[in-house]
């Protein structure tokens, strides 16, 4: 049995392996060919032109804008919802309020879409004016997609912390809400990072629903009503007919992608353990 836990892990860690060496095998050489200035700084996305352009900068501010205003909209809503949940709901509400939040994490991306552009899209357009396909939009529907792992993850964190912490606090003179905010919240608060930093990953990686309610223009935006595109759009839109230096830039797209979710689980790591020691 130990071998074959051993081959399990070893499975998973040669297929992240795989991945990324076709990744960079593929993206590095197109990058080096566009220029790294070009590729990352450049604002013209224009692949079918002569000569063609392959700056990717308008889709890398537009998935930080589209991520940042998930991360607004979802992680306040989200850890309420989980403090709610782990530390002032009955049992018996639990049971039943629980597995209708985790059922959000099964609803289809292409549902989540749909309804941002029959419910979200004329609402936003009604309410602030434009289109209705933008990074407000956006940020609405990834908020509240990544509900379901921040709520369940925050929530098994805050579970996890020793009656004791909530007893003593308790004992000391400390109202409930006391005890939450100045004991039990930062005693879990590497668990609840922890679903904070997977539902970032999430919004970064998001492709259907967005492609359908961004509006998908290769231009920066200067307002959150303003239409974008994301990396992970920019690749699903194109790659079906691209071919060439297009393709590996497309690859590079999805290389650069992948740096991001990288450097966000290696700070991850760093905070948890320097606040470990």
């Amino acid at each position: 049995m130990k071998g074959l836990f051993f081959i399990c892990a070893g499975v998973s860690v040669a297929a992240v392996a795989v991945i990324c060496i076709f990744m960079f095998a593929k993206g590095i050489p197109a990058i080096q060919e566009i220029g790294i200035k070009d590729f990352l700084f450049g604002t013209d996305w224009s692949p079918r032109n002569v000569p063609a352009s392959y700056g990717i900068f308008p889709m890398i501010v537009g998935s930080v804008y589209c991520t940042a205003g998930a991360i607004i909209v979802g992680v306040p809503v989200g850890l309420l919802t989980a403090i709610y949940m782990a530390e002032f709901c009955p049992k018996k509400l639990f049971g039943k309020l629980m597995p209708l939040i985790n059922l959000l994490a099964g609803i289809p991306s292409i549902v989540y879409g749909f309804f941002g552009m029959v419910v979200v899209v004329p609402a936003v357009r009604n309410l602030f004016g434009g289109t209705g396909n933008g990074v407000l939009t956006v940020s609405l529907i990834l908020g509240i997609m990544i509900l379901p792992t921040i709520v369940g993850m925050s929530v098994s964190a805050l579970k996890a912390v020793p009656d004791s912490c909530r007893e003593g606090a308790l004992a000391l003179g400390a109202t409930k809400e006391r005890a939450v905010a100045s004991v039990i919240f930062p005693a879990a608060k590497s668990g609840i990072l922890a679903s904070v930093i997977l539902a970032i990953g999430r919004a970064i990686g998001e492709t259907m629903a967005v492609i359908m309610i961004a509006g998908n223009s290769t231009i920066i935006p200067h307002s959150v009503l303003d239409s974008v595109r994301t990396l992970t759009g920019n690749i699903v839109i194109e790659m079906s007919y691209a071919e060439g230096l297009h393709y590996d830039s497309l690859i590079a797209t999805g290389v650069v992608l992948f740096v991001f979710i990288l450097l966000l689980n290696v700070s991850f790591n760093l905070i948890t353990h320097k606040k470990g020691k």
